[in-house]
C-alpha cells in the first residue's frame, strides 16, 4: 500500500475520473455558451445586437425629440431563392415612439424554401438602444415557389439613446438583415461553419 493507505491503482482510478469530470463540465460550458452569450446580447444589445422588449408608454417629451434616421439593409444568402426588400429604405424615429416597417420576401425558386433572417445594428454602440416589440427575425418562415408575404418589424429607439455620452449625438442608424436557409430554426451557412459573412450575428 501507499503511504496515504492505498493500493497505488486506486489513486491512478481517482486521477483518471477526476479528469474525464473535467472534460465533461469543459464540453458541457462550451454548447451553453453559445445560447447563454446570445441571451446575453439580447439582453444587454452588446456587439450590435437589438434588445426585444414591449412598446413604450406615450410621454410628452416624445414630440419635442430629436429624431434618429434608420435605414434597412436586407440582403439573401446564395443558398436561398428568395428576394428580400423593406417597403422604405429609412424612417424617421423619434427615441420612444413605437414605428412598424413592413418587408416584402418572395420565393423566386422552384421548390418551397424555409428561410431565417439574421440581424445586426450598426454603429453596434447602438444596439442597446434599439429595441425589437415584433419582428420577422423571431422564427422561420417557409415560402412555396412564387409566394410572396409581408412580414412586419415593430420597433422603437430607447430615449436613453440622447442621453449617451459617446453615441448621443448621432442622427442616423443602420438596421442589417441577411436571410439564410433554415435547418431546425438556425441559418445552414452558420450550422455549417462557414461563416455568416461581415458584420452580421446570427443572434434570433
Amino acid at each position: 500500500m501507499s503511504a496515504a493507505g492505498r493500493p497505488p491503482q486506486n489513486g491512478a482510478r481517482w486521477t483518471a475520473l477526476a479528469c474525464v469530470g473535467v472534460v465533461a463540465c469543459m464540453t458541457g460550458l462550451a454548447f451553453a455558451s453559445v445560447p447563454l452569450y446570445d441571451l446575453f446580447c439580447k439582453a444587454t444589445g452588446y456587439d450590435g445586437t437589438p434588445r426585444v422588449g414591449t412598446a413604450p408608454m406615450a410621454s410628452a417629451d416624445t414630440a419635442s425629440a430629436k429624431a434618429l434616421r434608420v435605414h434597412f439593409d436586407t440582403n439573401v444568402a446564395p443558398n436561398l431563392t428568395w428576394r428580400f426588400q423593406p417597403e422604405v429604405t429609412s424612417v424617421d424615429a423619434v427615441p420612444g415612439e413605437t414605428k412598424t416597417v413592413f418587408f416584402k420576401v418572395t420565393n423566386t425558386g422552384s421548390k418551397p424554401a424555409t428561410g431565417i433572417a439574421a440581424f445586426n445594428v450598426q454603429p453596434g454602440l447602438m444596439g442597446s438602444y434599439f429595441v425589437k416589440v415584433e419582428c420577422f427575425c423571431f422564427s422561420e418562415h417557409t415560402l412555396q415557389p412564387g409566394e410572396s408575404a409581408d412580414y412586419p418589424l415593430v420597433f422603437y429607439v430607447d430615449k436613453g439613446l440622447r442621453k449617451d455620452p459617446d453615441i448621443g449625438d448621432l442622427g442616423e442608424m443602420t438596421l442589417s438583415y441577411t436571410y439564410f436557409a433554415s435547418r431546425n430554426g438556425s441559418p445552414q451557412v452558420a450550422a455549417e461553419g462557414k461563416g455568416t459573412g461581415a458584420g452580421t450575428r446570427t443572434n434570433f
